[in-house]
């Protein structure tokens, strides 16, 4: 008993340990800004910033010669802004439920093309984090998963359906005719004036996701750098030489590279870059967190024997989330959520006991991780800073067979910034601990702005829009006076046909079963209410306020199952260490924010008795006569 006890001791002694080496690490990445210490490129002032949001894949011939899928100020049934895969398969849900006809529905994107996030993102080494739907890798690459997302829109018949190249400014309730008025701007090229769009819809469908905003940090003296900058959503294989076919970087070979963050971005591209830079080097302020990818080749015969041949055969896979590198990650519920906990005690002694759980169920997981780091990489001082000191749930994992091995390499180097950043820009480069780098050129892999702050994290201020509903009710104000309002995530009061997610929902590893989750949801009220109207009449959904109020109390109440997220190191989960400085009124409108603590199956169970009950509780479905859709209105 002694011996155990001993053992048990010095199990505590080592997770205190632990946890305070976290605490260090996060405490000096905090910064008072928050998230404005990044300024998103659509915000600048600058032509130089700006124009890094340039769109270098579109085809901008074709795009101006194909026809335009609606006329100016005529009423569709349905309106969906974003061609990625949120948008598509609510398009595909609505064509199979036969509530909609693949005529019924525009498709309205910014980018040049079907993909969305898979669209944007064409630098070296993407592939997706997950294993996908048949592909010739278990980890699908990028052009494999654009090119899936044009398969669908064939199949589908939603190409002549889509217009590309436009940005929504304005959604706003028409209070007479009951119909959205939606306004963009269609980008025609170089050289060509856009066009100013308005049309009418029964329906919205806010489907672009939270990766719309690139950002970069707001570093001193930035313009006054002479070498090539850009971005890594927007990769310039102008630059760089080769293209996403063709990864032969061979305009690098006699230049001095210096990227900068350590995101999931640079995990993929930095095996390519350092095959062909003279120089590399890594700018890192927060170590990634990085796991073995163990890619292999698809095997058909092995899918056609364990998987296809089941009816609806992803299903079983996806909530269990297959046996990849997410499998072994039990502490990641501590953002996912779990229903090991029940509604939590909120106080503070059941909060440190609830936090030592998850950190003494992570640290087997993370020693492994800062193990191998060590391991591979043969420098033990640049091994040290490659080190992630933080517990799996404060970053979204990463997963390569290479990142690490090219710190081995003379050529690469990394220059860790003590959490502090690059403290200014000069002509030449950088200067990082009062040391410059000189490079011939700069990428930002630093991620994307999300909603919060300013515009409360409502869906429209996620995308980047200004929303009105009743009574010219803005949305951004709703969510910033008084937090997230919706019926499962989906919809809100004041907005009547116009849906979205996914605060108050639940989220998953997997994206893609989230999204195809929403477009169910949705499309099955659509459908219910569209059977409760008569012919010649058209269907007006809308969330009671009693209904989101129950709803967010749900929300609520189990709030405090995240209270570990406080600590963690700055980033996408806890607004870059804002999470740990609001007030109290601020932190209860916060938690409305927040998604179904208890996670994915319970929340599924949550939904399907709401279905089962088949009442479509909290939704007040009314009528009117049809627009003439497809018709220029007469308003």
């Amino acid at each position: 008993m002694a011996k155990r006890q001993r053992a048990q001791l010095t199990e505590r002694r080592k997770l205190e340990e632990v946890r305070k080496k976290y605490a260090e690490e996060a405490n000096k990445r905090l910064r008072p800004e928050g998230a404005a210490q990044f300024l998103p490129l659509s915000e600048s002032n600058e032509d130089r910033l700006h124009a890094l949001l340039d769109d270098p894949w579109a085809d901008h011939a074709a795009l101006n010669a194909r026809r335009s899928p609606f006329r100016n100020n005529e009423v569709v049934r349905f309106f969906v802004l974003g061609a990625d895969f949120g948008g598509l398969v609510y398009a595909v849900r609505l064509v199979e439920s036969v509530v909609a006809s693949a005529e019924e529905i525009c498709i309205v994107d910014a980018a040049g093309g079907f993909g969305g996030t898979w669209y944007w993102h064409c630098y070296p080494g993407l592939h997706c984090d997950l294993e996908s739907y048949f592909p010739k890798q278990k980890y699908a690459p990028a052009a494999e998963i654009r090119g899936h997302a044009e398969r669908i829109v064939r199949k589908w018949r939603l190409e002549d359906q889509t217009l590309f190249r436009s940005d929504v400014q304005h959604v706003e309730w028409d209070d007479v005719e009951e119909l959205w008025i939606v306004y963009f701007v269609e980008r025609r090229g170089p050289g060509l004036y856009p066009v100013n769009h308005r049309i009418k819809a029964q329906y919205v469908y806010l489907a672009a996701g939270v990766l719309t905003k690139p950002q970069i940090p707001k570093i001193p003296g930035l313009l006054s750098y002479k070498g090539d900058i850009f971005h890594t959503s927007r990769f310039d294989y102008e630059v760089t030489g080769g293209s996403q076919d063709d990864q032969t970087l061979s305009e690098l070979r006699d230049k001095r590279v210096a990227i900068g963050g350590t995101v999931a971005t640079v995990v993929g591209a930095i095996p390519t870059l350092a095959k062909y830079a003279k120089e590399l080097y890594v700018v890192q302020r927060m170590p990634a967190y990085v796991k073995p990818r163990n890619q292999q080749i698809t095997h058909a015969e092995e899918v056609k024997h364990n998987v296809a041949n089941m009816k609806g055969w992803r299903s079983p896979w996806q909530v269990n989330l297959v046996n990849d590198g997410w499998t072994d990650m039990p502490a990641y519920s501590a953002v996912m959520g779990s229903p090991a906990h029940g509604i939590v005690d909120p106080s503070p002694e059941d909060e440190e006991r609830r936090a030592t759980w998850f950190h003494a169920l992570d640290l087997p997981h993370m020693e492994a991780v800062r193990t191998r780091v060590g391991d591979i990489v043969k420098d033990p001082a640049t091994a040290e800073k490659l080190k992630p000191w933080y517990p799996s749930w404060c970053k979204r994992p990463t997963f390569s067979d290479e990142y690490l091995q090219v710190f081995n390499e003379p050529h690469v180097h990394l220059v860790d910034t003590d959490g502090q950043g690059p403290s200014h820009a000069t002509e030449q480069g950088l200067v990082v601990v009062g040391k410059e780098y000189q490079v011939d050129v700069l990428i930002f892999s630093t991620g994307y702005a999300v909603a919060g702050g300013r515009n409360g994290g409502s869906p429209a201020g996620r995308v980047g829009i200004e929303v009105r509903g009743r009574n010219g009710l803005s949305m951004n104000e709703k969510w910033r006076k008084n937090g997230a309002a919706t019926l499962h995530g989906y919809a809100t009061n004041g907005f009547p046909n116009l849906f979205s997610g996914t605060s108050q929902a639940t989220i998953t590893g997997n994206n893609v079963f989230m999204l195809s989750l929403i477009a169910r949801h949705v499309t099955y009220w659509i459908t219910e209410a569209e059977k409760c109207v008569s012919a010649g009449r058209r269907a007006i959904v809308e969330v009671t306020q009693e209904a989101e109020e129950k709803h967010s109390e749900e929300i609520v109440e189990r709030a405090p199952f995240f209270s570990s997220l406080a600590g963690c190191t700055p980033g996408y989960f806890n607004g870059h260490g804002q999470a740990t400085s609001q007030n109290p009124a601020e932190n209860k409108k916060q938690a409305r924010g927040l998604v179904w603590a208890e996670g994915t199956v319970s929340f599924l169970e949550y939904i399907g008795k709401w279905r089962a009950a088949g009442k479509l509780g909290g939704l007040e479905i009314r009528s009117r006569p049809r627009a003439n859709a497809r018709l220029p209105s007469k308003l």
